[in-house]
C-alpha cells in the first residue's frame, strides 16, 4: 500500500517525474514529452497514492492493474515505476536504445510491473475491460483496473467498442482517465477530428463521468475515490491538462507532442522545473 502523502509532497514527486521525462527523451533523441509532462500529476496520484502495488513482488495477486493505452507516454510510466522501485533511475537513460527494456511503447514481458504491451493506439481500453470482466465475474475480486487514454486516441473506433462492452457488463471496477490536453501529433484535436462534449458522449453509453483539473492533486484524488465508490457501472475521469506543463516553450504547442528536446532545450526545461520548486538551476 502507498503511504498517504501530503499534496505538497505529491507535487514535488510530479516535478521529479517531469524532470525524468525530459532527461530520458533528451538522452534518447526521440520520444514524446508534451503529453507526459501534462499527465504527470495524474500519474503521481496513481503511483504514489492510489495503486495497490508491491515493487518487490510485481506479480502480487492482490495488486491493482494499470493499463497505459496511450503507450507513447511510456517515458512517464517508466519514470513513475523507477521512483516506485520497479527499476533503477539510471536505467531510464536507456530509453529507446537497441536492446533496452524501455522501448518507445511498453512491452509487458520486458519489465516487471507492466501489465500490457502497447503499440497501436486504441487497444488499451479493450484490454482493461477484458481484465476487469475476468476479475469481476470470474474471480469476484476487489481489485481495480485503471486505464489511461489520450484524447487524440479517441479517434480510434476500437475505443468505442470497449466503451459499449464495459457499460453492458457493468464493469464497476474499471476506472478510465482521459488526458484531455486537446493536442495530437497532427494539430489540435478539435481541428483534426472534433471530439465535442466528451462527457456527454460517455454518459450516453452508460458510464459515470467526472471532469476535473488534471493539475489539481486534491481534485484528482477526490475523483478517483468517487469513482471507486461506483460499483454498478464503469467510470471515466476527464482530466483537463496543459500539454508540456511546467516548460513555457512547450506548453500547449502540439509540435512538442512527439518531438525530443535538444541538449540546450532540455537544460532550459530542467532549469524551469527546478525554479518552479524554488530551487536554483
Amino acid at each position: 500500500m502507498n503511504e498517504t502523502l501530503a499534496v505538497e509532497q505529491l507535487e514535488e514527486k510530479a516535478r521529479e517525474l517531469r524532470k525524468l521525462v525530459i532527461r530520458q527523451v533528451a538522452a534518447a533523441g526521440s520520444g514524446h514529452v508534451a503529453g507526459p509532462l501534462g499527465f504527470a500529476d495524474v500519474m503521481t496520484v496513481l503511483y504514489f497514492r492510489i495503486l495497490r502495488l508491491r515493487p518487490e513482488e510485481p506479480d502480487w495477486l492482490d495488486r491493482d492493474l494499470f493499463v497505459m493505452s496511450n503507450g507513447h507516454y511510456a517515458p512517464l510510466l517508466y519514470a513513475a515505476m523507477a521512483m516506485r522501485g520497479f527499476l533503477s533511475e539510471s536505467e531510464l537513460m536507456n530509453l529507446r536504445q537497441f536492446g533496452s527494456r524501455l522501448q518507445g511503447h511498453p512491452e509487458r514481458v520486458k519489465l516487471p510491473g507492466l501489465e500490457t504491451t502497447s503499440g497501436p493506439l486504441g487497444c488499451g481500453l479493450s484490454q482493461a475491460a477484458g481484465m476487469t470482466y475476468h476479475l469481476q465475474y470470474l474471480q469476484n475480486s476487489e481489485r481495480f483496473v485503471y486505464c489511461s487514454l489520450g484524447d487524440g486516441e479517441l479517434d480510434e473506433g476500437n475505443i468505442w467498442e470497449a466503451v459499449m462492452f464495459a457499460a453492458k457488463y457493468k464493469l464497476g471496477r474499471l476506472i478510465s482517465i482521459v488526458d484531455r490536453n486537446t493536442i495530437q501529433i497532427g494539430g489540435g484535436t478539435e481541428q483534426v477530428m472534433p471530439l465535442g462534449d466528451l462527457g456527454e458522449k460517455w454518459r450516453s453509453f452508460g458510464w459515470q463521468v467526472q471532469e476535473i483539473d488534471g493539475h489539481d492533486m486534491a481534485q484528482i484524488i477526490a475523483a478517483i475515490e468517487a469513482a471507486q465508490a461506483v460499483r454498478e457501472r464503469p467510470s471515466l475521469i476527464i482530466a483537463h491538462t496543459v500539454p508540456g506543463r511546467g516548460v513555457d516553450f512547450m506548453e500547449s504547442d502540439y509540435r512538442w507532442h512527439g518531438k525530443a528536446p535538444n541538449a540546450e532545450q532540455a537544460a532550459a526545461a530542467l532549469a524551469q522545473l527546478d525554479l518552479s520548486a524554488g530551487k536554483q538551476p
